[in-house]
Parts: C-alpha cells; structure tokens; sequence
C-alpha cells in the first residue's frame, strides 16, 4: 500500500487488503469497461446500476492478485544461463536418441515373453469394492459412512457437500506406499475434492490423491499445506465424468511421488519428503480431502468404483497390469538390464555432463538476485463475502468470482465456485472483458485512443462511460470506431493509422473568430486543437535536442534524488547534475511521492502514484520561469549552446539556423535569423536556446 503503515491490529490489516483490491478493481474497471466499480465498495453505486454484491464479485474474482516481491537478474547472466540451457537441450537430444535405440531393444524383449509370465497385478493390503458394504476385503481397515455416502449399483456414491467414508485405523506402519482408486466425477469444474486420502486420525497430516485443487481438471497429489505437492503440468481430464477412470499415486522411500491415470504416467514425477503413516494412528478416508467433519472445500462429487491401499511404491509395469492396460514405460532398472557396455560409457558421459551444466547453471540463477515490487499472485485466495457498509470486520453472504451484469452481451455470472483457484478468476475475467458481446470495451479503448491523439476523448472522461461521466460528442463516431477496432483483430495500429490519416486530424489549427465563439473548447472538431507536449515529453526533448538524451532502453531507472531514513520516514533530497545515466527518458526515472520533480511538476505531470486518465493542462507564470531558470533546463541549454558551436564552429549565422532547425523542425524565416543574431551576440548563443526553450513552437504541437 505505497510504504503507508498498515498497523498491527486484524482491523487495520483487513482494512488495508480492502483498501488495496479496491484499487485494483477500480483500476479494472475504470481501464476496460470505463465503470467507476469501485464506487459500490459500501453500498449500491449511485449512479450506474451496480450492486454491491457485483462489486465484490469483481473483487473475488481479482482476490488472487496481492503485491509483493520477486528476484529479478542481471541480463548477462541470463544469457549465460539461456547459453548453458541450449548446451543441455542438445546434451539431452544425444542422450535421447541413446536411450530410444536401448528403449525398442527393452520393448521387443518384453514382447517376447510369454502371457503367463508377464507381470501380475500386485496384491494390495487393503481393498474397498463397494458392492454390498464398504468392509476391506483384505483386511480390518473397514469403513462406515458420514452425511449422506451411499453404496448404488457397485459404487460409492458421494454428493460433494457432506458424504465421506472413513475407515478403521492401520493395523500396521506405513511408510512408502501407493493410493489406488477408479472413480467417476459428476463433473469436471469441480475443485479441491479428495479420492482416497491417507492420513492422521486428527486429520491434518495427509496424502490423497486431489482433483483440481490447484489446477483446474487435473489430478494432484494432495498433502497437509501442499508439502509434498507440486503443480500438475500435464493434460487437462476431459472423461473423468463420462467413464470410470484409473487414477494412482505412489510414495517411494528416497520421497519420489509419481502419478498415474489410466495406468500411465500422469505429468512429471517429482521428490519431496515421505511421511511414515502410524499403525492405529492412521486411517483411510473416501471423498473428502482430509478432516474429520465435512467441508465443502474438501468434497469429491461423484462415485468411485474401486479402492486400493498398497504398502509400496508399485512400479510402472504393476500400475498398468492393475488398470489392465499394456504399458509402454520403460523404467531406469529396464534400460541398465540391456544397454551395452559401449551404450553405458557415452550415456554416462553425457549424463555427467548435464549435471555439471545443471550445478553450473543453478550457480548462476543464485547470483546477483535483485528483488522488485511486483505481483504476487495467489493460487488459492479463499472465499469473497460482501462486506456490511465495507466493513472489513463485518462480512455477510458469500459471493462466487463475477462482473457487472448492466453490461449486457457476456454472462456476468463466471460459473466458478467462490473458491476457484486464482488463474481461473483472472483468465475468466479477462475473457469477460474481451468478449465479443461486450459493448462497453471496444469503446473505452476507441475513445482513449482518440484522447490521445486529439487532446479529448469523443466522451471527456475516459474512465467513466456511466451516468456520472461525460455524453459523446460524436456517438456514431464512437460506435464506428469501436467496431473498427473488434471487425479488425482488436488491432491498435489500425486505429491509430485510420485516425492519424484522417481529415480531422490533418486539419489545420488555425482559429476561426466565428466558430470559437460557438464552440470554444473544439467539441466539434473544426480544427486540430493546439495541444501542449505532456511534461515527460518536454523533458525528453530538451535532451534530444541538446544532444544528451541517453537512449539506453530496459534495465533499472535512474534516480536524481539523495533520500535517507530517519524514525520510519524517507526523507528525498532532489539533485540535478552532469551525469550520463540521468540523461535517459522520462520513463525511467525513479519518482518518489515525497519529492516531485519541479520541472516535471510545473507542466502538469500527474501524481504517479494515482490514475490520471486525463491530464490538466493549466498555464502559469511558474512555466516560464522553470524554462528559464530551472537548473535541468540551463544544463540543457549549456549543452545545446555546445553542441551547436561543435557541428559549425565560429559560424554565428550557421548556429542560429541549426538551432531552429533543431528546435523546431524548420528553417528560420530571414526576421528570425536577425533576432536570434542579435540575441546571440549581445547574451550569447545559451541565452538564444533558453528562449528556443521556452517558445510555443517548441512546447506546443499545431
């Protein structure tokens, strides 16, 4: 919250988190649908139609987005990383085609043995059929049913609100493992719920085999405060709700975890720790992830058909003589069983050198880490609830991830639970904003365009379309534009090319003493309104034309502030002085709110800390004066004086032409010629740029 202190108390806290997703909903809101949503935080807006529900329904669906800090490092070393990176791709290729050759010798001589003496599905130590009671027909581990769990036609049917099944404890300790099951979803947006779990008999040490906890349609290995999960990168499910379907999940002791669908591998392995599971201090427990008592956050919809508990890690031939299917993995213990003597050494070889690469590469990406603020995105960031009058401290109904339903065309309804994972909030929103139908964001960003190159928006305030903001001057223009803009690819360019190529633009700004008295601010475009360079811009050409601009992109900014620290506050001393790295655009400067730039300040340039949609565009004495007496501005003037006297030496004439020609685009008429002369020779060619400097002609675009 902008180095504000947000106190120790849960009030001030909370407060603070709502605080800051107001803005981000706001900035959202106002950037892309041109509705001031942040106004319905305490109460119905007052004047578009937007509920408070809806509000924080936007604000559940941006609920992920909190700010924070990430490493960030220097560009050489990632090109050294990206170097080594390329090293090992090609290092893997060989050692992939190695491993090809050695994996059909491994395949052919599987072939070849005969049907008795392939591998048999392996015994479990426990086992749940679910066709007349919910007993282990190995052993004791047998289950009883909690809410309303049901046996229907051979399955555990469950209904993803308050049905699980829990068993009796182990009999005996478990360590390395595998969790088995055949299961059917009733359907695929569901999240969070768990298949089987093992886990303590308090319920909160835990592995279990999670669909879509953290990742939308996919299977997990679920654990207590994800300590032995890893994202799924893998195919998404798309027949879990149509057919039974094989899933498995195994434990080695070294803390690999691996999982299975169909009897396949399912995404990357991965090692973690391992968990030794207590004999009658652990239990099994069906359709809920872990606990003691319903949540349903936790909760599986849907039946499952078959479950299995194993006491190890199966391999991937016993997977898929379980599931019933051939499998085409070929494991570690295979390849070292066949490969030459010839095939060993080069695959070693190779091997050895991706590791060194792979230590030399980590060495890198730990080195000179820098941290920046930035986005730190939440996977999992729980509930919205609308908030009494937005008290943080007084929540009432629970709210699912949405928008604003006055905008009419896409469903302001997501279809998500209120506890979706946070990449499902955003991408839903970002296809809301962008949809087709929604007439409201082809014309935000049409008339920002237009403000942009005209001085005003078609509609005056460019953050607020709504009741409260400005009437189009020209609302078929707007809606042309705005189709423009979807019927071509959403494409910019296009845009500002239709726009810059027109009439209305090329026209000149001359004024017309009938027409500015009917329409004195322009409103009706009969001519191009003069418009003066934004305070950056002004900045930028000063050094540009003296010479200096240093044109270095990307990188860190530069900072013409001193600061320093003192009872919690940053004290900011600003400083102009001859230095190379201060000389870059605007864009890059460090702009502290405690200490604003005065040459910045005095042309307009807007708070950075806050939205400015619109620039205020005031005249003042303290303009004249900044361009005349400002220190920036008299080492600019020093350098264009410099750079003149350099490209024509000691002629006068030559100097003052150049400096029109680089102050203004254009050669000087023969009167402008004289009065630079004779500026030049009774003050000096310095003062002659100063008043370049300072001219409509150079801060004003015609």
């Amino acid at each position: 919250l902008h180095n504000t202190v947000v106190g120790g108390s849960e009030f001030m806290k909370k407060t603070a988190r709502q605080d800051e997703l107001e803005e981000i909903a706001g900035t959202v809101g106002q950037t892309f649908f041109g509705l001031t949503v942040n106004c319905a935080r305490c109460h119905d807006h007052k004047y578009d139609p937007i509920s408070q529900k809806e509000y924080y329904q936007l604000t559940s669906a941006l609920g992920g987005v909190f700010h924070g800090e990430k490493d960030v490092q220097d560009s050489e070393f990632i090109e050294q990383v990206n170097e080594i990176e390329k090293e090992i791709n090609g290092l893997q290729i060989r050692l992939g085609k190695i491993d090809k050759v050695i994996k059909e010798r491994v395949l052919k001589n599987r072939a070849q043995v005969p049907p008795k003496e392939k591998t048999k599905g392996p015994v479990p130590m426990a086992r749940w059929e679910f066709d007349q009671n919910l007993n282990d027909s190995i052993g004791t581990m047998h289950g009883k049913t909690s809410g309303n769990a049901r046996l229907e036609n051979g399955a555990l049917v469950l209904d993803g609100k308050s049905s699980f099944v829990s068993t009796s404890p182990m009999s005996r300790d478990i360590q390395e493992k595998t969790l088995e099951a055949w299961v059917q979803l009733d359907g695929l947006t569901q999240r969070g719920g768990g298949v089987i779990s093992l886990q303590t008999s308090d319920g909160i040490i835990f592995d279990a085999i999670v669909y879509a906890e953290r990742t939308a349609k996919a299977w997990m290995a679920g654990s207590d405060t994800f300590k032995r999960t890893q994202l799924h990168q893998g195919p998404e499910e798309k027949k879990a709700d149509q057919e039974p379907t094989h899933v498995a999940i195994t434990y080695k002791s070294d803390g690999t975890i691996t999982r299975y669908r169909g009897g396949q591998p399912y995404g990357k392995a991965y090692k973690t720790g391992i968990i030794k599971y207590e004999k009658g201090k652990s239990e099994i427990i069906f359709g809920m992830r872990h606990g003691k008592e319903a949540d349903s956050k936790r909760m599986l919809s849907g039946k499952i058909l078959r479950a299995q508990l194993y006491d190890k890690a199966l391999n991937p031939a016993e997977i898929a003589a379980s599931a019933g299917t051939e499998s085409n993995f070929v494991s570690d213990e295979e390849i070292l069983a066949l490969i030459t003597d010839n095939e060993k050494t080069k695959r070693d070889n190779i091997s050895s050198k991706i590791k060194e690469l792979n230590d030399k590469a980590n060495n890198f990406r730990s080195q000179r880490k820098t941290k920046i603020y930035s986005v730190a995105a939440r996977s999992n960031p729980g509930p919205t609830y609308v908030l009494n009058r937005g008290h943080a401290l007084q929540p009432k109904e629970k709210v699912n991830p949405g928008s604003v339903s006055a905008v009419t065309g896409p469903d302001a309804n997501f279809g998500l639970p209120a506890d979706a994972a946070d990449s499902e909030r955003r991408k839903k929103l970002a296809e809301w904003i962008t949809d087709s139908n929604n007439p409201l964001f082809t014309r935000v960003i049409a008339n920002r365009v237009w403000h942009h190159h005209f001085g005003t928006g078609l509609v005056k305030t460019p953050n607020d379309l709504g009741f409260n903001g400005g009437i189009p001057s020209h609302p078929e223009l707007l809606d042309w534009l705005a189709t423009e803009l979807k019927t071509n690819g959403y494409s910019l360019k296009h845009l500002h090319r239709l726009m810059v190529n027109s009439r209305a633009y090329r026209q000149s700004s001359m004024p017309n003493p009938k027409t500015i008295k009917n329409d004195s601010d322009n409103r009706l475009i009969w001519r191009k309104s003069p418009t003066r360079i934004d305070a950056e811009s002004l900045r930028d050409a000063m050094l540009k034309v003296s010479g200096k601009l240093n044109t270095t992109m990307g990188g860190p900014g530069f900072r013409d502030v001193t600061f320093r620290s003192l009872n919690g506050t940053t004290y900011y001393t600003p400083f102009d002085k001859e230095d190379e790295s201060l000389n870059r655009r605007t864009v890059y400067r460090f702009s502290p709110r405690g200490q604003r730039s005065s040459i910045l300040d005095a042309f307009d340039c807007p708070d950075p800390s806050t939205t400015a949609p619109s620039r205020s565009t005031t005249t003042t004495p303290i303009q004249a004066l900044a361009l005349l007496n400002n220190a920036f501005v008299l080492r600019m003037a020093e350098g264009f004086s410099k750079r003149l006297k350099e490209e024509n030496q000691d002629k006068i004439r030559e100097q003052v032409i150049r400096a029109y020609e680089l102050a203004y685009g254009r050669r000087p008429d023969p009167e402008e010629i004289q009065l630079g002369l004779n500026l030049s020779k009774n003050h000096g060619l310095q003062a002659l740029c100063r008043v370049l400097f300072n001219s409509n002609e150079f801060v004003v675009v015609e």
